[in-house]
């Protein structure tokens, strides 16, 4: 496919929205039983959606326990939405039997205070429940996230349970052609915002007035769910990377970078900087140190292939003390930096020198994922650039097509 349309039409095969339902869900089934779990308790949004397909209003999203699902052995996924929100989920999702839509029990983060442990317990009989009905009740429970109240009850009630993020991350981090193709038009949106960008910067606005207007555009965009981040950033902002936007007022021949992070189409995510120099041309000394980011950014992807490790990636990389004088990689954490796209901002792989030399994981035939780097001059100017692209057996595709050669000049 290649980004053919974002509308759903009768003359041409697009993304086929029940083969990429179904293949998520089976690809998590597979994971959970190759972790020898008979069921996986899913309490983060990205996981839940994976499983089920199903969207929860924006404040439902960062909260686990407000809503979560649960995959027992070979049955249907079983939903508990806050509230009454189910009977709506009822109406938009035929997939999922009615009778595993339920509504959660909730404690909000312990914010229930001493009610908490009451909720914590029926929230742990009905999962038991379910777990009885399918007949996995003697087996372990994969769990993605768990806090000190369900440890608890958890041990009360001598429940087996493990790592269930593992599995999830593992299925995740292979999509399938109608998943490539969502991120393949997120790329084209984040392009056209990018464009967006270079029409509207001027010397005089503040970064605020940028996110702003990028976050109207973007919302006006069908299948647009939500705009986590715009950041703009601009002059001793730009380095260190504040990662940030503020009412800070952009001077002529000041760098801005701007950065979707993350755009979500359809519940797939961006990351896509590019670097600005507005109202001037940049000088020697900028063009100089982007020259030096871009090196960097395409000697790692040009380390990308099936087979390869994260290591042979971040290799490509310097340290933090050759590239600013550092003592500890975690201090340059994100500055050079690759991670998994999907429905969460983080899947695998996550490429950083910190743990990528010791710890490298395979890069595979599927994996969607960005790479991004950065350099600058303290409280003065940075530049940072970033591509996203889709690795496939005998090819790297890049899903970012906003010039990059160079700094962007606005006049």
């Amino acid at each position: 496919m290649g980004n053919f349309g974002i509308a759903g039409v009768d003359w041409q095969q697009r993304i086929n929205w029940d083969r990429l339902r179904k293949y998520r869900l089976e690809r998590a089934r597979e994971r959970m039983k190759a972790h020898n779990l008979g069921a996986l308790l899913l309490m983060y949004d990205e996981n839940v959606r994976y499983v089920t397909s199903t969207l929860t209003p924006g404040w439902n999203r960062l909260k686990p326990g407000l809503r979560y699902a649960l995959l027992c052995g070979d049955g249907a996924p079983v939903l508990f939405e806050q509230g009454d929100i189910g009977f709506q989920i009822q109406r938009h999702a035929p997939w999922i039997p009615e009778q595993n839509i339920r509504y959660s029990y909730a404690w909000i983060k312990g914010a229930a205070g001493p009610a908490s442990k009451q909720q914590v317990e029926k929230f742990t009989n009905a999962i038991l429940k379910e777990m009885d009905r399918y007949q996995v009740a003697d087996q372990t429970l994969g769990v993605d996230f768990i806090d000190i109240n369900m440890l608890s009850t958890f041990g009360e009630k001598k429940i087996k349970w493990a790592d269930g993020m593992t599995p999830m991350m593992e299925a995740r981090a292979i999509k399938n052609v109608d998943e490539q193709e969502c991120l393949r038009i997120v790329g084209a949106i984040g392009d056209a915002a990018h464009w967006e960008t270079m029409r509207y910067l001027r010397p005089g606005l503040t970064e605020n007035q940028v996110t702003a207007h990028i976050m109207e555009y973007l919302y006006s965009v069908p299948g647009m769910e939500d705009v986590e981040d715009v950041i703009v950033s601009s002059g001793p902002n730009t380095w260190p990377n504040w990662r940030n936007f503020s009412d800070r007022i952009i001077k002529p021949g000041e760098i801005v970078f701007m950065d979707l992070a993350a755009l979500t189409w359809n519940g797939y995510k961006s990351c896509y900087y590019r670097t600005y120099c507005v109202g001037k041309e940049p000088t020697q000394e900028m063009k100089d140190y982007y020259a030096t980011a871009l090196k960097w950014l395409y000697d790692s992807i040009h380390a990308v292939r099936v087979g390869a490790t994260t290591r042979d990636i971040a290799l490509k990389w310097p340290s933090a003390k050759e590239a600013w004088g550092y003592e500890e990689e975690d201090q340059a954490a994100a500055n050079l930096w690759g991670h998994g796209l999907g429905l969460a901002q983080y899947d695998q792989p996550v490429i950083s020198r910190i743990w990528s030399l010791d710890h490298p994981l395979e890069i595979r035939s599927g994996m969607v994922f960005a790479l991004e780097t950065q350099h600058g001059k303290k409280y003065e100017w940075g530049v940072r650039i970033e591509e996203m692209l889709i690795v496939h057996d005998d090819k790297i595709e890049i899903i970012s097509n906003f010039p990059v050669e160079q700094i962007t000049v606005v006049m």
